[in-house]
């Protein structure tokens, strides 16, 4: 029998409210947890996300906010000037655990993929550009991607399948269940929800936040 996987979208330091969608939405020991990435930056417990996540076995794509803590900690070891990062995020502690994460995970016993931010359609997943997996909201007209979720198409609608893709990022446009891909980004750490996805029978669970941590803007 297949296990069941809970996808979860962007936690961004909310330990809390992770350990509340994990008790409503049932996850136990045997079933797989999966993150669409930006488990740190932004809320108020970054490590204990991590330390959580490694607890309970999890895996993970990298978000472009994981991202900039990675580069943050790069610059450190190499003795460069440092990129702008708040102290409590330079408290992740297990770098090698964040810098290990893949930039997909592919789940063929649900045919699905996780990745953080989007997909260019018809390119095979190889070729996709690094940059695109951790930051795209959007496919312009002349079918080049975009970060803005201002202009352009949403990738998700266009995108194809027949393998279901489920990514993050996306906190503006909210939830998007479209029949191939599904985004989880409900702007947990702005005060809004959680949310997971359990595959391969699509049911969502969402908890509320239990407080506002930041303030939307372009990242």
């Amino acid at each position: 029998m297949t296990a069941r996987t809970l996808i979860v979208g962007d936690v961004h330091g909310c330990r809390e409210e992770l350990e509340d969608l994990l008790d409503e939405s049932g996850w136990e020991e045997d079933d797989q947890l999966v993150f669409v990435g930006d488990l740190v930056a932004k809320g108020p417990d970054s490590l204990g996300v991590i330390r959580l996540a490694r607890e309970l076995g999890a895996r993970a794509v990298r978000g472009n906010h994981d991202q900039h803590c990675l580069k943050w900690w790069d610059a450190k070891c190499a003795g460069e000037a440092l990129p702008t990062l708040r102290p409590a995020h330079q408290r992740v502690e297990d770098w090698r655990w964040l810098a290990a994460l893949p930039l997909w995970i592919e789940l063929p016993e649900h045919d699905a993929l996780v990745v953080h931010a989007g997909l260019l359609p018809d390119l095979p997943l190889e070729e996709q550009d690094p940059c695109d997996l951790m930051n795209m909201r959007s496919i312009l007209d002349d079918g080049t991607s975009s970060r803005s979720y201002e202009e352009g198409t949403p990738w998700a609608a266009v995108w194809p399948g027949p393998r279901l893709v489920v990514f993050g990022h996306d906190a503006v446009r909210g939830l998007q269940n479209r029949p191939h891909s599904v985004g989880l980004d409900t702007g947990c750490v702005y005060g809004g929800w959680l949310t997971g996805l359990w595959v391969p029978r699509r049911d969502l669970v969402s908890v509320p936040a239990r407080g506002t941590y930041a303030q939307p803007g372009k990242d």
